[in-house]
């Protein structure tokens, strides 16, 4: 296939090694997101964007933006970021390199613990994935606040949604809200 076939078919100049590279890198970290897809966006980032730099550090937090705000699975985010990167091909190589090992795993995982709901060895390790999942995900917010570091309201903003999530019981919905007004008028 000619490269501008491959640009007519949305792939952005990306060549049959790079989608199966792509394909490749999303279903090695499937079986690291223990947190949910959001969890390995901090890797994500370093391949599609400081690795390849097929996405600009704008483009991918828009990316997590867009689907983050769109009713459905947490996982759509991946679908946008592939979608960017290489149109429907990079959909199809995302998409199915992060649900196909983490799907297969769970299924078997779910049934070998059906059958042995007892063992300690498994709820160690089951009660161990929470620190690792909290880990994956402080990276995730880093590399997402990244842009927009150098500001001090973006800061305070974090700061205060810590404080406020740590010690009260209002809903995440109002500090998004409250983050979506401070970046419409410009303050971050």
């Amino acid at each position: 296939m000619t490269a501008s076939l491959w640009d007519a078919a949305g792939l952005h100049g990306l060549g049959a090694a790079d989608l199966f590279g792509l394909f490749l890198h999303f279903l090695v970290i499937s079986l690291l997101a223990v947190g949910g897809a959001i969890s390995t966006a901090a890797d994500m980032h370093r391949y599609v964007v400081v690795e390849h730099g097929w996405l600009t550090d704008t483009a991918f937090t828009s990316s997590i933006a867009i689907a983050q705000a769109a009713p459905g699975p947490n996982v759509l985010f991946v679908a946008v970021i592939g979608w960017n990167v290489a149109g429907v091909a990079g959909v199809l190589a995302t998409m199915t390199g992060i649900l196909l090992p983490s799907t297969l795993l769970t299924m078997a995982v779910s049934r070998w613990r059906a059958q042995r709901p007892e063992a300690l060895w498994l709820r160690a390790f089951t009660l161990g994935l929470g620190p690792l999942t909290i880990g994956l995900l402080l990276s995730t917010g880093w590399v997402l606040a990244e842009p927009v570091a150098t500001h001090p309201a973006a800061w305070a903003l974090v700061i205060g949604t810590v404080v406020v999530m740590s010690r009260t019981r209002w809903s995440p919905l109002w500090l998004i809200a409250v983050g979506g007004v401070v970046g419409a008028v410009g303050w971050v």
